[in-house]
C-alpha cells in the first residue's frame, strides 16, 4: 500500500451553534436582532460545530459544503457553491477553514464570495447539518461593488434608522423627519419578499435570484417594484387631492406601516404615495439590504415628457396656465451608492433612481440607476434613462402667452429649473447642498461643454434679455398659517423713457408637484406709469378667510405677476412659490431616557387660525424608540383660537444611542403637521 495516500474522513456533526450574537454584531447587523444569522458577503463568520463520533484532525478530517440561494440554485449561474475545508479563509470566493485545535468542537469559519447574490441561503454542511442564513451586500468590504470608504459616511447611509426629506420650496426648504426603520422586527424579510414579487422572478427565478448578485440590477428592480404600476409593488400614487379608500401621502412618518401593510394584506399595494412617500420607502429596503443610500430633493423639478429637454408652458392674459408640461415645485428620488463596471471608472460612485412612477423605460415603470457624473457631463447615453433625469435637472423652460384672439407670443421670465439639489448631512439634520454633484455653475464654460454633449440647442442659444422693465415678488418676513399679510409685486424701469403697463398681480393654491388651484386674490392694474429709474411696489393682501379653503394640506401659494408693456407690446413673468408656516410643535422628554424604561413625551401645539381645531389626533413614532408601531392619542374636546393641544403619550426606548421621535398632529383645519425631537437614549 501507498502510505502517502491520506484516507480523509468527514467530520460526524451531532449539532451546532450559529454564535449569531458575535456574527451579527461583527457583520454589523445585530439591529436586525440576534435571533437568526445575518451575514454580508466577502467577510468570514464563524460557527460551532460540535462532532457526534470522532474528532477533528487537520489534513484528515473534510467536509463538503454546499451554499445555495433561491428555488433554482446552480453553479451556472452563480446560485450554487460547492467547496470543502482549505489551510485558509480566502475572501474572494466561498472558502471555509477550521481555526480551532483538534478537537470534539470545532469553530469553522465561512466566507461567501464578495460578489455572491444576496438573499436567503442554505448552507449543507457535510451528511448531516443544514443551516439556513441571510446573506447581504457589504459596503464594508473593499471587493463589494457597494464598498464605501468612510465610516460616517457607512453610518448615516446604511445603519441610520431615521433621516431627514426636504420638502417646501428652493426659498424656504421645510425639514421632514422620517423613520426609515429598516432594522425593525420583520422589515428585513419584507424587502426580501419585494425581491420575489418583482416580475421577473416570476418568469426565471434562477436567473433573478443570480442577478442579485448586482446592486445595479438590484436598484433598477427596487425602483420598478416601491410603485406598483406594472406588478405587485408597494405603493399606488395619488395627486388627485382624493384620498379615499387609503390616506393621504403626508399621513406616513415612516417605512415600517407602509411596508407591513403590504407584506400583511398579500402584496396589494398601499393607498397612497407620492414622490418622498415612494423616495423613503426605496431608501429603507436599500439599506436593509446593505446598499448605501440617501433621498435627494430637486427643486423646481422638470417632467420631460417628449425628451426634448424643454418645458412648454401656456398661459393667459392674467398668467393662468392654459396647458403645459409638469414642473414640480420640488421632487424626491434615492441616490446608491456602487461602481459600474459596464461603464469606465468615472461613474462609480453616487447612482441617481427614481421610484416614483413617471414614465416607462424599457416598457416598465423605473428610472435608474444612472451616475450622477452622466447627469453633470450631459452624457445622456449611458444606462440608464440619463436624458430624463437631465432634463429633471437642466431642463429649459419656456412661457407663451395665448390672447384673446388666439395669437401667442413669447413671455420674459426668469425661472430656472433643478435648483438646490439637497440631502441630510452626515450626521447632521442640516441641509447638504449636492447641486455641484448635478450639474456646473450656471453660465460656466463646463456647462456649455455637457449642453453640447447632451445636444441641449435651447439652452446654448439662450441669451440673457434685458428688456430694461424689471419685476419681481417680495414678500414678508412672517407668513404664518391664520394670519393676514402682504406680498409684493415690485416694478421697477431701467430704460431712459416713460413707461406705461399694465400689471396683473394674482395667487392661487397649488400642490407640490405644480397642479394649480383656486386663485385667493389678485389685483389688475391697468395704468402703471413709470418714469426713468423709477421703482413701484404693489401690495397684494392675503386674507385667510380667502386662502384657507384654497392651500392644500402643504400650505404652498403661488404668486404670479404679469407685466405687459405698451410701447413694446413684450409680456414679462415673475412666479414665486411661498409656503405658510405651521405652528411648531413643542416635544418635552419626561424621565431620564435610558433603555426599557418607560418615558413620556409632553406634546404641545397652539392654535394659530382664528377658528377651532376638531378632532386632534397627535402621533409618534421612532426607530427603537416605539416598539415598531405608531402610538396615537386622540384629543377629546375642540381646540379654540389662540389654545394649546397638550398630550402626553408613554412610549419605552429598546436600543440605546440617539434617535429620532418624529410627532404628527392632525386635526380638522390643520392637516398632518411635523415635528420631531432628537433623543439620547443611555444604557
Amino acid at each position: 500500500p501507498n502510505l502517502d495516500t491520506i484516507i480523509h474522513t468527514s467530520l460526524d456533526i451531532d449539532r451546532w451553534n450559529l454564535e449569531c450574537d458575535f456574527n451579527n454584531t461583527d457583520h454589523r447587523t445585530d439591529l436586525n436582532g440576534v435571533d437568526r444569522l445575518i451575514v454580508r458577503r466577502g467577510q468570514p463568520f464563524t460557527i460551532s460545530l460540535y462532532l457526534r463520533s470522532a474528532s477533528y484532525q487537520p489534513g484528515v478530517s473534510s467536509l463538503d459544503c454546499v451554499a445555495e440561494t433561491g428555488p433554482q440554485p446552480s453553479e451556472q449561474y452563480g446560485t450554487r457553491a460547492v467547496f470543502g475545508l482549505s489551510a485558509n479563509i480566502n475572501t474572494s470566493r466561498w472558502s471555509a477553514a477550521v481555526t480551532s485545535p483538534p478537537g470534539d468542537m470545532v469553530a469553522l469559519s465561512i466566507c461567501s464570495a464578495p460578489d455572491a447574490p444576496i438573499g436567503r441561503y442554505t448552507l449543507t454542511l457535510g451528511r448531516s447539518a443544514r443551516i439556513e442564513f441571510i446573506l447581504l451586500f457589504n459596503p464594508w468590504c473593499a471587493a463589494d461593488a457597494v464598498y464605501m470608504d468612510n465610516e460616517q459616511s457607512l453610518a448615516e447611509y446604511v445603519l441610520s434608522q431615521d433621516g431627514i426629506i426636504f420638502r417646501g420650496t428652493h426659498k424656504y426648504p421645510i425639514k421632514s423627519p422620517w423613520n426609515f426603520g429598516q432594522f425593525e422586527h420583520g422589515i428585513l424579510d419584507i424587502c426580501l419578499r419585494i425581491l420575489d414579487m418583482n416580475p421577473k422572478y416570476m418568469k426565471n427565478p434562477g436567473k433573478d435570484c443570480s442577478g442579485r448578485r448586482n446592486p445595479i440590477y438590484v436598484a433598477r428592480l427596487l425602483s420598478a417594484m416601491v410603485n406598483c404600476n406594472d406588478d405587485q409593488g408597494v405603493l399606488l400614487g395619488n395627486w388627485s387631492g382624493n384620498y379615499g379608500g387609503g390616506v393621504s401621502p403626508l399621513f406616513w412618518k415612516g417605512s415600517q406601516d407602509i411596508l407591513r401593510n403590504w407584506d400583511a394584506q398579500t402584496c396589494q399595494p398601499v393607498r397612497y404615495g407620492q414622490c418622498w412617500v415612494f423616495a423613503a420607502v426605496a431608501c429603507t429596503v436599500f439599506r436593509a439590504l446593505g446598499i448605501p443610500c440617501r433621498v435627494v430633493t430637486n427643486y423646481l423639478s422638470a417632467h420631460d415628457n417628449n425628451g426634448n429637454l424643454v418645458i412648454e408652458r401656456y398661459v393667459d392674459e392674467n398668467g393662468k396656465e392654459i396647458a403645459k408640461e409638469m414642473i414640480w415645485n420640488y421632487h424626491c428620488w434615492v441616490e446608491s451608492w456602487m461602481t459600474r463596471p459596464d461603464l469606465k471608472p468615472e461613474f462609480n460612485g453616487w447612482q441617481a433612481s427614481d421610484p416614483t412612477p413617471q414614465e416607462k423605460s424599457e416598457g416598465v415603470y423605473c428610472c435608474g440607476p444612472i451616475p450622477l457624473k452622466a447627469i453633470k457631463e450631459g452624457e445622456l447615453t449611458l444606462k440608464y434613462d440619463a436624458p430624463f433625469v437631465f432634463a429633471e435637472v437642466n431642463a429649459d423652460f419656456i412661457t407663451f402667452e395665448k390672447k384673446k384672439d388666439g395669437s401667442t407670443s413669447k413671455v420674459i421670465h426668469d425661472i430656472h429649473i433643478g435648483q438646490m439639489i439637497s440631502t441630510k448631512s452626515v450626521g447632521s439634520d442640516a441641509r447638504e447642498d449636492i447641486t455641484h454633484l448635478y450639474k456646473y455653475p450656471e453660465g460656466s464654460a463646463e456647462e456649455r461643454e455637457a449642453f453640447k454633449k447632451a445636444n441641449h440647442q435651447t439652452k446654448l442659444l439662450k441669451q440673457r434679455q434685458n428688456q430694461g422693465l424689471h419685476l419681481t415678488i417680495k414678500v414678508s418676513s412672517e407668513m404664518r398659517k391664520g394670519c393676514d399679510f402682504d406680498v409684493f409685486a415690485v416694478v421697477s424701469n431701467a430704460t431712459q423713457s416713460n413707461k406705461k403697463c399694465r400689471l396683473y398681480f394674482g395667487s392661487c393654491g397649488v400642490s407640490y408637484n405644480g397642479t394649480v388651484g383656486e386663485n385667493c386674490g389678485f389685483k389688475d392694474l391697468l395704468n402703471v406709469e413709470l418714469s426713468p429709474g423709477q421703482e413701484r411696489k404693489v401690495p397684494l393682501r392675503l386674507n385667510y378667510s380667502k386662502y384657507c379653503g384654497v392651500v392644500t394640506a402643504e400650505n404652498i401659494i403661488r404668486l404670479r405677476a404679469l407685466l405687459l408693456d405698451y410701447t413694446t407690446n413684450e409680456t414679462i413673468l415673475s412666479m414665486r412659490h411661498i409656503v405658510l408656516d405651521n405652528p411648531e410643535i413643542k416635544i418635552r422628554v419626561l424621565g431620564e431616557p435610558k433603555e426599557n424604561r418607560k418615558l413620556a413625551a409632553e406634546i404641545t401645539l397652539q392654535n394659530p387660525l382664528p377658528e377651532p381645531l376638531e378632532n386632534c389626533c397627535f402621533s409618534i413614532e421612532g426607530a427603537n424608540l416605539t416598539g415598531g408601531c405608531v402610538i396615537s392619542e386622540r384629543l377629546a374636546s375642540s381646540v379654540g383660537p389662540g389654545q394649546e393641544a397638550k398630550v402626553k403619550i408613554y412610549f419605552t426606548p429598546t436600543r440605546c444611542g440617539l434617535r429620532k421621535l418624529v410627532v404628527d398632529f392632525d386635526s380638522s383645519k390643520l392637516c398632518h403637521v411635523k415635528g420631531y425631537r432628537n433623543v439620547i437614549i443611555g444604557k
